[in-house]
């Protein structure tokens, strides 16, 4: 996709990534660096959770949400971080098998008032598997450069 500036987004604006298939060798990777919980490392002890098997971390989940829309290029010549994130909220488990892709909403464009080349825009980030479930959502407040004269 073509790499848009803070001055190209509309409100109601949406992308939509490519997919990515989590194998269980990656959740059980990932959660033994990063959230060593038995239901997300160990396949038995997963299977006697309440989730009647292995589930990939939610802070993976984000990470590839993330990682999804960021790869879509349309921020590759404008993003220079981000405040933080808002309204975070696990939906779903993700588990070995599933294939993520994220779906981003423009909710507000808000050129900054002190620092005339930049602004915040706030996306809503959707993270949807092969079923078309929705297993994470979270607001993003990008920090994009504005379009160069």
């Amino acid at each position: 996709m073509e790499s848009r500036y803070l001055d190209d987004l509309i409100v109601g604006d949406r992308f939509t990534s490519g997919g990515m298939t989590l194998t269980e060798a990656e959740i059980i990777d990932f959660a033994f660096r990063y959230d060593p919980q038995p239901f997300h490392l160990d396949v038995n002890a997963a299977a006697e959770s309440p989730y009647g098997g292995l589930i990939a971390s939610g802070f993976q989940s984000i990470a590839i949400c993330f990682r999804l829309f960021i790869q879509t290029g349309i921020f590759s010549q404008s993003s220079i971080g981000s405040p933080g994130l808002d309204e975070l909220r696990w939906l779903a488990p993700v588990r070995p098998g599933d294939t993520l892709r994220s779906i981003v909403e423009v909710l507000e464009v808000r050129p900054s008032s002190s620092k005339p080349d930049r602004g915040i825009a706030r996306l809503r980030y959707l993270a949807v598997n092969q079923r078309d479930e929705t297993v994470l959502s979270f607001i993003g407040n990008n920090l994009l450069k504005r379009r160069p004269s």
